[in-house]
């Protein structure tokens, strides 16, 4: 019996490549990297690090709906960031959009993200009745 399940949410961005926005597994759902893409125009949105880091927080709760669970039932997360002279400013805005206790987390910079983003993070959250 295959327990795995594709995560397809309408109203975030479109996975632009082979993969699935999130994966449902077992009590977990695993989400693909989001990066600040507007669902809507399928484009990266305009502005400074910290209207990227609400655009992927925006998209991750989408998918995270579309999975059955929400940002508070996330458990990890791994932000990349293309300078981290950004972590303070995303740290604020991530805070916004995070339950208590707030996931555990990695942070690291790459150098680059898919269209030139400054900001991607994915997630592993658990399923209601987990």
């Amino acid at each position: 019996m295959n327990s795995l399940a594709a995560v397809v949410a309408t109203d975030a961005p479109a996975a632009i490549g082979p993969y699935s926005q999130g994966v449902r597994a077992g009590s977990f759902v695993f989400l693909s990297g989001q990066i600040p893409l507007d669902p809507a125009t399928g484009q990266l949105v305009a502005g400074d690090i910290t209207s990227q880091t609400e655009q992927v927080m925006t998209n991750l709760a989408a998918v995270l709906r579309a999975a059955g669970t929400s940002l508070d039932r996330v458990v990890k997360t791994t932000i990349y960031l293309t300078d981290l002279a950004d972590f303070s400013t995303v740290n604020q805005v991530y805070a916004q959009f995070v339950g208590t206790p707030p996931p555990a987390r990695a942070t690291v910079q790459v150098s680059r993200l898919p269209r030139d983003a400054r900001v991607e993070i994915d997630a592993i959250a658990l399923l209601p009745g987990a």
